[in-house]
């Protein structure tokens, strides 16, 4: 019993109702053990796993290796939003993230300001393009942003028996 992969680059989750159109057509073909997920050290890891190992480690060392980021972010913001999932329906990952990386941390927001994480349009801060997934490092490969291989390196397994 294993995962297997059944598709690779599948692309950006969309809106919502876009979402919802992709997972009926794989509910459709696969029924409903399928997972999207990626392959790490040659093993399908599930995206809820890898929100942590990959997407989280990843926002985690680069406040180890920039804290000045840390803190202009910490004496800045009183508030995190992303303006690319609010303008477009999105999933937002990023804001959750650095939000529980300061509870895990018992750290505070403790500015004035609401700061983008990410940039769409114009960033309200430039901390919100050096904290945005398109210029975070991956965990995993310095070479390559978070963006890129979390939207790269997604697939689709189905569970076997």
């Amino acid at each position: 019993m294993s995962w297997n992969i059944v598709e690779r680059k599948i692309g950006k989750a969309g809106n919502t109702k876009q979402r919802q159109k992709r997972q009926r057509e794989w509910n459709k073909k696969y029924g409903d053990n399928w997972l999207i997920g990626y392959v790490i050290d040659s093993q399908f890891v599930s995206q809820e796993d890898a929100l942590e190992s990959i997407y989280y480690k990843s926002y985690e060392l680069h406040f180890e290796n920039n804290p000045n980021d840390l803190q202009e972010l910490i004496h800045t913001a009183k508030l995190l939003e992303n303006p690319h999932a609010k303008a477009t329906g999105g999933v937002d990952l990023q804001v959750p993230i650095i939000l529980d990386y300061l509870i895990r941390n018992d750290l505070k927001l403790l500015g004035n300001e609401v700061v983008d994480i990410g940039s769409f349009g114009e960033a309200s801060h430039k901390i919100s393009v050096r904290l945005s997934p398109l210029t975070i490092k991956v965990v995993l490969n310095p070479k390559m942003t978070l963006e890129k291989f979390w939207q790269d390196k997604k697939c689709l397994a189905t569970w076997t028996d």
